[in-house]
């Protein structure tokens, strides 16, 4: 009876539809004007997260109003609109200010992750980064 028990039970949990499993992983949106580095980052997160990709901040700023994802990768330095403003307007908007900030950028003195951290950042990781620090810092923020 147990054995029959446990199958049926792994068996209905590999009914679940794959749209409810994929409602189960958390959002994160990349902020990222670089190509290759958006894709590298996202390839990092897939597994564990739904992964957006937003090419600038302005892109950014609209993607995070409509997905509201639970953590956001962000980029500094990028057209039309940079990364601490982008950081700056979501700490601004009540509907948005939940949101995790994960600062990921080239820039490495003190002085930039002080700014990053002022503006609302909750996290600050410099390029080039191991995969496996991008991905324990998602997860991280995500669940406190």
């Amino acid at each position: 009876m147990f054995l029959y028990s446990y199958i049926k039970c792994y068996k209905n949990y590999w009914q679940i539809p794959r749209t409810e499993v994929f409602a189960m992983k958390k959002n994160v949106l990349i902020i990222e004007d670089e190509e290759n580095i958006a894709n590298a980052e996202k390839i990092v997160l897939q597994d564990n997260f739904n992964v957006e990709i937003a090419n600038d901040g302005e892109e950014g700023l609209k993607k995070a109003r409509e997905l509201k994802p639970d953590l956001i990768v962000l980029d500094l330095m990028m057209p039309n609109r940079g990364g601490y403003d982008v950081c700056y307007h979501l700490r601004q908007d009540d509907d948005l200010k939940h949101i995790k900030i994960l600062m990921v950028t080239a820039k490495d003195q003190q002085i930039d992750e002080d700014k990053g951290m002022l503006v609302g950042a909750n996290e600050y990781l410099t390029k080039p980064f191991e995969p496996e620090d991008l991905l324990n810092l998602a997860l991280k923020l995500t669940n406190d």
